[in-house]
């Protein structure tokens, strides 16, 4: 197949990317285990998937202590984390790429275990997660635990920390960042009504919740300016607890309100694929994000979940979608730009090895012409 449309040209911002084949950010859980610094291993990691004027988007990356849910995930709130991901992003540049980090915080989706002082974790309202576990700091399964309620006045400091987290970012080098706004975490617990059943200026209303939201990235794009800032959100999406009854109202008013904004693009997680960190999905019967929201956002779209060379050809063919971001495909394919182009096979992937542990199922994936010298 022809992949004209996946393999022309596309400005992001004042970045120019020389295909649309986006590397999603995905959680490995492979920082160093105490400073939560990226390490050598990281570097090479990213440094594989590389591509000149290809774009990758780093993994989710907490901008605070507070914001942590799992073992071994970077963090951007240290010097320490600022000097492993300085190493990432110039392996990355060495090779021509671009890259943006995914600003996080989880939110409820925590565990005292990985809080300072072993306080429980925040969320908007004090509404835990029902049906699912967690992992705590030492590795054992739990439930997860009834979150603090946010006071109004402790929202400055979370939004502060997105802040400072940009300008650490931007320190390293990075290109640009992206702001999590989707999966069930902080900024879609304040967004959706069942987790958000705050009275005060951040509850209530669409208006009111989409604010924190909104003031984060506010927040963001005074440090690096809105057209270096991407938002990432899962309209439709079930991950870790999440779901709005009626989505329609709630995520059209948050995309024209950040339509106005001039960012770099919009990443949205396609509802099927809600939920693919813990399991294969495939949900059935679910709308398309990009077909109903495409209408109303007039930047650059970028969307994921579950493409295949095809379908991400036919997705930017027919306006759907300027880019396609790849997953679970990217990590059993360092190459797969090039794969998808000239048509190679694509090594399957090993969910077993997806989180935690060293080289085995992260470095060690070969390139094409390597699995055909072996």
């Amino acid at each position: 197949m022809n992949f004209r449309s996946l393999f022309s040209p596309l400005q992001v911002g004042p970045c120019r990317l020389s295909h649309r084949v986006v590397m999603a950010p995905l959680t490995r859980m492979r920082a160093d285990g105490s400073s939560f610094a990226p390490r050598t291993l990281n570097a090479e990691y990213y440094r594989q998937r590389a591509t000149p004027g290809g774009l990758i988007i780093a993994e989710a990356s907490p901008v605070m202590a507070a914001g942590r849910g799992n073992p071994a995930t970077p963090g951007i709130y240290s010097e320490q984390q600022i000097n492993g991901w300085r190493d990432v992003v110039d392996a990355v540049h060495a090779k021509g790429g671009l890259i943006f980090l995914q600003l996080w915080h989880v939110g409820r989706v925590s565990h005292s275990s990985y809080q300072p002082g072993g306080v429980l974790p925040v969320a908007p309202s004090a509404v835990p997660i029902a049906g699912l576990t967690t992992m705590t700091a030492s590795g054992k399964p739990a439930p997860y635990e009834t979150p603090r309620v946010l006071e109004t006045g402790e929202i400055s400091d979370v939004i502060e920390g997105f802040r400072q987290g940009a300008r650490n970012a931007q320190q390293c080098g990075f290109d640009g960042v992206e702001i999590h706004g989707a999966n069930g975490y902080l900024i879609e617990q304040f967004l959706q009504s069942h987790t958000n059943l705050r009275t005060d200026r951040y509850g209530g209303s669409i208006a009111n919740r989409a604010r924190f939201l909104m003031e984060i990235t506010q927040a963001v794009i005074e440090v690096w300016g809105a057209d270096r800032v991407g938002v990432r959100l899962s309209p439709y999406g079930v991950a870790n607890g999440s779901g709005e009854a009626d989505p329609m109202p709630l995520y059209t008013h948050v995309i024209q309100s950040l339509d106005r904004l001039g960012l770099a693009y919009l990443h949205f997680i396609e509802p099927r694929s809600s939920g693919a960190g813990r399991a294969e999905v495939n949900h059935q019967n679910v709308p398309s994000a990009m077909v109903l929201f495409r209408p109303i956002w007039r930047g650059v779209l970028i969307t994921a979940g579950g493409f295949t060379g095809e379908t991400a050809e036919a997705a930017i063919a027919a306006g759907h979608a300027d880019a396609i971001s790849f997953g679970r495909i990217f990590i059993s394919n360092p190459d797969l730009p090039q794969r998808l182009q000239h048509g190679y096979p694509l090594t399957p992937y090993n969910r077993a090895t997806f989180y935690g542990g060293e080289e085995v199922g992260y470095t060690d994936y070969p390139v094409h012409g390597e699995m055909e010298r072996a």
